[in-house]
């Protein structure tokens, strides 16, 4: 990646070769570590020294990709939003469709031999779309709190666990702030509380102190007017701060702690085979004409 300078000369408004260079240094970050949410791009963009560490500054950031995304030059697809999504049911045209779909969407139990049960808890709904190919890979759970879950949210998880009747381990991804400690606090008490007939190990995975000061992460000060600063230390920190490469690595460690890659790669080559299976049996499935009439 090429290193852009930022100018010290203030400016009240930058000149169109200033504005061109910013774009083709934002292009670069997202190329590399891709995909990206906007906010993740923005830290990268203050680590690098193109834009201040501000509010308008991110929304600078923030305008600069949406005109990227308009002009065709940025794929939509290298930004990640998992906040909007769209409810509706699988369906097939016929019963051969569904057999040929069923086989192209087969996945295997990975776990179901396994001694642990693990899932992987996520703060922020945006950064969802930046784990989730580690996840599906390896047919993992991604869970998303939103912050503080609801009672319900955390009841329905807690039933989950207990039906797997084996340990499990939550590896927990938030900010290091007063509100995201506190989240998680809570979130690990109460799935403790209702997920009582399996052990629950509870680990805060991101953020920690210590990777802040390792990776020098971006930081900003702790918000006063939360109720819970008077505790926490002056500096907080956002998840979205962590290199997506590196969050995207820490998850794939997390959940290769209990299902190792010689495992992992022996699963595979069964769910290739069984998947094969499935494609020689649709090919049989004969469509048969339906006009949506009984006799």
């Amino acid at each position: 990646m090429s290193v852009y300078e930022a100018s010290r000369i203030k400016r009240s408004r930058a000149t169109k070769a200033e504005i061109e260079k910013r774009h083709l240094f934002l292009l670069e970050i997202v190329a590399a570590m891709k995909p990206m949410t906007v906010r993740q791009v923005f830290y990268q963009a203050t680590v690098a020294g193109l834009v201040d560490k501000t509010e308008p500054a991110y929304g600078k950031v923030q305008r600069d990709l949406v005109k990227l995304r308009r002009e065709g030059i940025l794929p939509y697809s290298w930004i990640a939003d998992s906040t909007r999504w769209q409810r509706k049911p699988m369906t097939f045209r016929d019963p051969s469709e569904a057999a040929r779909r069923t086989a192209d969407f087969y996945r295997k139990n990975l776990w179901a031999d396994a001694k642990d049960y693990i899932e992987i808890w996520l703060e922020k709904d945006a950064l969802a779309g930046v784990v989730f190919d580690v996840t599906a890979m390896y047919d993992c759970p991604l869970m998303v709190s939103r912050g503080y879950a609801s009672l319900t949210f955390l009841h329905q998880a807690a039933e989950n666990i207990n039906k797997t009747g084996k340990p499990t381990y939550i590896y927990h991804f938030g900010d290091y702030d007063p509100s995201g400690q506190d989240a998680a606090s809570k979130i690990e008490d109460e799935l403790r509380e209702f997920a009582d007939e399996v052990d629950v190990h509870f680990c805060r995975a991101a953020v920690r102190p210590e990777q802040i000061e390792q990776w020098n992460l971006p930081t900003r000060p702790t918000k006063k007017s939360d109720t819970r600063s008077k505790r926490f230390g002056k500096v907080s920190c956002e998840l979205d701060a962590i290199h997506p490469q590196h969050l995207r690595q820490m998850v794939k460690d997390a959940i290769e702690r209990h299902l190792p890659a010689a495992q992992f790669d022996k699963l595979m080559v069964a769910e290739k085979s069984e998947r094969d299976f499935l494609t020689l049996w649709a090919s049989l499935v004969k469509d048969e004409p339906n006009d949506g009439l009984s006799d």
